[in-house]
């Protein structure tokens, strides 16, 4: 089966094209671009060149997977709105990964594991593994205030700010997102996994302004 990967939970944008046919997946194509605030203008053009590149169609794809988090609002969302678009024009599931799970899943790590990705206001989001198995999280934090006690490695973009040493991935991974999903399953709800609410708050009520007659 061919896979979209997609993830734009971290300042990387991620898309890839992979295979899981035989029972293992490889990686025909992918692209990444580190441009924080360039999700919605890169991603569906990443999407493309790989089509153009394996010389693939969207007829060819037979799920996608995407990245729900945790991760800035803005960004995120367009990941999510990317994914739900194509997989109701073909038809095919859309499969949610937590996009921790997808970089502890591409990470050489057999033992404990902190994954730990930026948050923005100097907070990480972070989250422990056993191996690629999820045991703790995720949670929203100051690096500091991150438990690191029986950990040696970290991986992810801020996994040098808890002082363990650090290992790849720093971004999820194609590999990495077809790797945590279960594509056997019936997906789950795509729910973005913000963790926090959005810095953009709704107007409150406007306040009424009484003039009163003239003395």
């Amino acid at each position: 089966m061919l896979v979209i990967a997609l993830d734009t939970s971290t300042p990387a944008v991620t898309a890839g094209l992979v295979t899981t046919d035989g029972g293992r997946s490889r990686v025909l194509a992918e692209r990444v671009a580190v441009n924080p605030r360039a999700h919605g203008e890169l991603l569906m053009p990443q999407v493309l060149d790989l089509l153009t590149e394996t010389g693939r169609t969207f007829a060819d794809v037979g799920a996608i997977v995407a990245g729900i988090g945790p991760g800035p609002f803005t960004g995120l969302r367009v990941g999510l709105a990317t994914a739900t678009a194509l997989g109701q024009a073909r038809g095919i599931p859309v499969h949610p990964v937590v996009s921790s799970d997808a970089i502890a899943a591409a990470a050489d790590a057999d033992g404990p594991l902190l994954v730990a990705t930026d948050a923005r206001r100097k907070e990480a989001f972070w989250a422990a593994y056993d191996g690629a198995t999820r045991i703790d999280g995720p949670h929203v934090a100051k690096p500091a205030d991150v438990p690191t006690g029986g950990y040696e490695v970290a991986a992810g973009e801020l996994a040098e700010s808890l002082g363990l040493r650090v290992i790849e991935p720093r971004y999820p991974t194609p590999a990495g997102l077809v790797a945590a999903a279960d594509l056997d399953a019936d997906p789950e709800p795509l729910v973005p996994l913000y963790l926090r609410r959005p810095d953009a708050a709704e107007p409150g009520k406007r306040k009424t302004v009484l003039t009163g007659g003239s003395t």
